[in-house]
């Protein structure tokens, strides 16, 4: 959300018109010069943000959003499989866009996914509303041993425990998973 406040913030103090703001994306009304391209990307760049106009990263973008918002906004799963679900939004075959992921970011597609299910996981236990059972519905494992083996592996932790200690309850920031 800081996010799209500083981005709206920047084109509306930089006098540029736009669409709505959405996360990892926005659409410029108008073609920009030099300079305000310039102060655009300053102006982002300050705030931690980073202006992206190369196609490959662009999609590389997309496909974090769309992992971001399935994990992490939305209580529907698809009805599909992952790859097919990328594929059908981004009108791009799978093993391209795993491929070109994995190549940019140095990560697999599956272990990103996995990263921010743990986050989520982390969240949900922190707030204490759901058992692991429910956490592991709502994240679409298999089973509560599929989501607190996944947890152990990345954490260190059993869920258990990580509930209980406070030095933990620390939780990664989205741009950081």
């Amino acid at each position: 959300m800081r996010c799209k406040l500083i981005v709206r913030y920047e084109l509306e103090k930089l006098k540029i018109g736009h669409g709505p703001v959405e996360l990892g994306k926005v659409e410029i009304f108008q073609a920009l010069n030099f300079l305000q391209l310039t102060r655009l990307r300053t102006a982002l760049m300050i705030s931690g943000l980073e202006l992206m106009d190369d196609r490959k990263a662009i999609l590389i973008e997309n496909i974090k959003v769309i992992i971001i918002e399935m994990v992490h906004y939305s209580d529907v799963r698809p009805a599909m499989n992952l790859s097919d679900y990328l594929s059908e939004r981004l009108e791009l075959d799978y093993t391209y866009l795993a491929n070109l992921f994995s190549e940019v970011t140095g990560t697999t597609i599956e272990n990103y996914v996995i990263a921010h299910k743990i986050e989520r996981a982390k969240e949900l236990l922190l707030y204490d509303e759901l058992n692991l059972s429910e956490i592991s519905r709502k994240l679409n494992y298999r089973s509560v041993a599929h989501l607190s083996h996944q947890f152990r592996k990345v954490t260190g932790l059993t869920a258990t425990y990580f509930k209980r200690i406070k030095q933990f309850k620390k939780r990664i920031s989205l741009e950081n998973v």
